[in-house]
């Protein structure tokens, strides 16, 4: 997810020490989520469901917030620092593209082909929808349509 840029003047650290305050704070808290589910669910049979699990409901949540978000212009100030919050902080540090990578190359070291590509393929085919239904339950004139 990209992070907006600061409107703040050149040469002015504080408002990007805010920021990044912001961030850091929902990032320590979508840590310790993801901690939490993966200590809950772990790796069943060395598949790493807790990853997948964290993923598709990142990815869902993150669809609500951008909808949300969208929806929402009349917050100003607080919409941005909302998106730094929840969405680069909170289900940045949530959700985990590195450790699905990481995941990944080991089932392809470890000759498991089939589960690479397959769990691969899931998290992108299933996170893709995640986020589409996020979009769609936030909408609220989805409904209408």
């Amino acid at each position: 997810m990209s992070t907006p840029r600061s409107t703040a003047p050149r040469g002015s650290a504080a408002p990007v020490l805010r920021d990044a305050l912001i961030v850091a704070s929902g990032g320590t808290l979508g840590t310790l989520a993801r901690y939490a589910i993966d200590a809950l669910l772990g790796s069943p049979a060395g598949f790493p469901v807790a990853t997948l699990a964290v993923n598709l409901t990142g990815a869902f949540l993150l669809g609500v917030l951008v909808q949300r978000l969208a929806m929402s212009s009349h917050l100003g100030r607080t919409r941005r620092r909302l998106h730094l919050l929840l969405g680069a902080g909170l289900l940045g540090g949530y959700t985990t593209y590195s450790l699905l990578a990481t995941d990944i190359a080991q089932f392809l070291v470890a000759q498991r082909y089939a589960e690479a590509i397959g769990y691969g393929g899931a998290t992108l085919l299933l996170g893709l929808g995640a986020s589409w239904a996020g979009l769609r339950v936030a909408d609220p004139r989805a409904g209408r349509r």
